[in-house]
């Protein structure tokens, strides 16, 4: 029999957290979908260049809604979130107040007005098929769970996938020899001196432009999979081994940011790394520090992405605009423009479907035995344009155009939202339990953004290294677990309906 003074005591706790859940969804969903827009359109007066930031503005409200459903959920829906934190700033925000004030970035001027609305709509039809992915992976995933095996408890089973000790020490050991040559080769000097120093001393050391991407990412990736990798390992190891894996993992921090830093590393890659770590740490064992987590993500690409820029160069400049100033003009969001610039050349009839594609996937390839071998999209887009600045933003959007046109743009986020949604389905549970999904969660999400701004074929090296690194320390195993996003209970959530989540 129920004890009444516990069952009451656990009414009013449910009664309490699905208060908090109600209110925290309408601060925040204030903020993001309302107060910001509005401020927008209250602050930077329209000087009339076209009516295409109406649709931006509402793709900015539509992102803010699903970020604000994502982090008073407090559940690590990553790949979602990252997908519309992007969506939110560079497809939303960003156009809007360079459409209103027409201070379009610097770098991709001279684009046609009439390019503007049409460039919008086919945004927002890649978040609608983006959308329609998540929603068919959601369906699957129901169906699966109604066919598929459960516990006693009515959970269904799924396998956890662990990691391998000696693999991950040799990945360590690996990991460590490659970055220190990286460091040793390229000088603490130039790491530290500025963007462009460091860039000059990596392209003096390899002159081929794949090389040295490749070598980027082997400096980078064995050992922060491998830091990583350790963090899982030291879960579950007995004290002494737990000593021992602290001081790798301590040693292997300080040789990654010293040549992943504030200084000379891009931002992307910085937040890729530091994000990574702060996971490594726990900071989403629960759903209070998943949202703090996402909260301070959000927050850092807002307010601190622009601010990072002023330490990269010889000289600090710590004069900064207003808010929605800081976006007039910037070349760091030229990313709208580059869809514009890649649907024009869609309707010129230069595509060449899958040539870009192809190049991204024989990145490995030097132009040395590939002299035919296709440029960066962003640099493709850049000479098409006759732009005298050539190294330039190409976000997926702008990669399915110059790809296949809009077919590919459709099919292409009818996928993405697939494999993203099945990909999040995976992770949930990992968090709990130390697992090689975990590894994964840390470091692809943030490194997703990078992929979204383009171009593919700069970032598919630094992927592919990763990805190597991950099946090396991966070991198949099969515990009792939940492995499915819409079926996996997150603690604290159980209690509160207003927390639980559909299709998103």
């Amino acid at each position: 029999m129920t004890d009444p003074g516990r069952g009451a005591e656990l009414s009013t706790s449910g009664s309490s957290n699905s208060f908090r859940t109600v209110l925290g969804v309408t601060v925040l969903g204030a903020v993001l979908a309302a107060v910001v827009p509005l401020s927008l359109v209250a602050q930077v007066p329209d000087v009339g260049r076209g009516p295409a930031w109406i649709l931006t503005l509402g793709l900015s409200v539509w992102a803010g809604v699903r970020l604000t459903l994502i982090i008073v959920v407090g559940r690590p829906m990553l790949f979602d979130f990252f997908f519309w934190m992007f969506v939110y700033v560079f497809m939303g925000i960003a156009p809007t107040v360079q459409i209103r004030s027409g201070l379009i970035s610097r770098t991709t001027q001279g684009i046609d007005a009439s390019l503007e609305l049409p460039t919008a709509a086919l945004v927002c039809l890649g978040v609608l098929c983006y959308e329609i992915g998540r929603v068919v992976a959601y369906g699957h995933e129901r169906t699966q769970g109604t066919t598929g095996l459960r516990t006693p408890g009515g959970v269904r089973r799924g396998a956890i996938t662990g990691v391998r000790t000696w693999s991950t020490l040799v990945l360590v050991g690996g990991g460590f020899v490659l970055s220190l040559y990286f460091i040793s080769t390229v000088g603490v000097g130039s790491l530290f001196g500025s963007r462009d120093q460091a860039f000059a001393a990596r392209s003096a050391a390899w002159t081929d432009p794949a090389v040295r991407s490749i070598m980027y990412a082997v400096a980078i990736y064995p050992l922060l999979v491998g830091v990583g990798a350790l963090a899982q390992l030291r879960r579950t190891a007995a004290r002494p081994l737990t000593t021992a894996y602290s001081g790798l993992i301590v040693a292997g921090v300080a040789v990654l940011l010293t040549v992943v830093n504030p200084v000379s590393s891009a931002r992307y890659s910085l937040g890729t790394v530091l994000f990574a770590l702060v996971v490594y740490a726990g900071s989403l064992l629960t759903p209070a520090r998943v949202r703090v987590t996402l909260t301070s993500a959000l927050v850092g690409l807002i307010f601190l992405f622009p601010l990072a820029d002023a330490f990269r160069r010889p000289e600090v400049n710590l004069v900064r605009n207003g808010f929605f100033e800081e976006y007039q003009g910037n070349p760091d969001y030229d990313a709208f423009w580059q869809v514009a610039n890649a649907f024009s050349y869609d309707l010129d009839r230069l595509v060449e479907p899958g040539r870009q594609a192809l190049g991204s996937l024989l990145f490995w390839v030097p132009r040395s035995v590939w002299p035919d071998k296709p440029v960066d999209t962003g640099i493709l887009l850049a000479q098409y344009r006759g732009y005298n600045f050539q190294n330039l933003s190409a976000p997926l959007w702008a990669e399915f155009l110059v790809n296949g046109g809009i077919l590919a743009l459709v099919v292409g986020f009818i996928l993405v939202g697939y494999f993203l949604r099945d990909m999040d389905s995976r992770l949930l549970p990992a968090f709990q339990a130390s697992g090689y999904w975990v590894i994964v969660g840390a470091i692809f999400p943030v490194y997703m953004t990078i992929l979204l701004r383009g171009s593919l074929l700069q970032a598919t090296g630094a992927v592919a290294v990763a990805l190597a690194c991950l099946l090396l320390v991966r070991k198949p195993g099969r515990l009792h677990g939940e492995d499915s996003l819409s079926d996996t209970p997150w603690p604290g959530l159980q209690r509160s309906p207003a927390s639980r989540t559909g299709p998103g």
